[in-house]
């Protein structure tokens, strides 16, 4: 496996893409229904504009979340093998620690877990 199985994959990759691409264009009715281009919100009839501002809190509390949960992902495979690799292993478990709680106390020092 050299370079010329990496050319077949992107080959393949962008064949497989257009060919979907032109199988929807060719197979596709195209109806124009007014419906069709408004938001979707749960069948309520839309009555202002979908385009305004959300607070940024919203979305800083969902990074947080994904950080501090995507943590876990890297600490199954810690747990699989720290017998194994000893105290070197709980050496490193505790750095990455004592990081992400540093982060949480500067994401709670700049009130970014505040909810409203």
């Amino acid at each position: 496996m050299g370079p010329v199985s990496l050319i077949v994959l992107t080959i393949a990759a962008v064949a497989f893409s257009a060919g979907g691409i032109l199988v929807g264009k060719i197979f596709n009715k195209g109806s124009k229904n007014l419906q069709k281009g408004q938001p979707y919100e749960c069948g309520i009839p839309t009555e202002t504009s979908p385009w305004h501002q959300f607070n940024v809190g919203y979305y800083l509390f969902a990074l947080l979340f994904l950080i501090f949960d995507v943590e876990l992902i890297f600490m199954y495979p810690w747990a699989v093998v720290v017998k194994k690799m000893g105290l070197i292993a709980l050496v490193e478990i505790v750095i990455f620690i004592f990081i992400l709680f540093m982060g949480f106390l500067y994401a709670h020092k700049k009130g970014a877990l505040k909810w409203m």
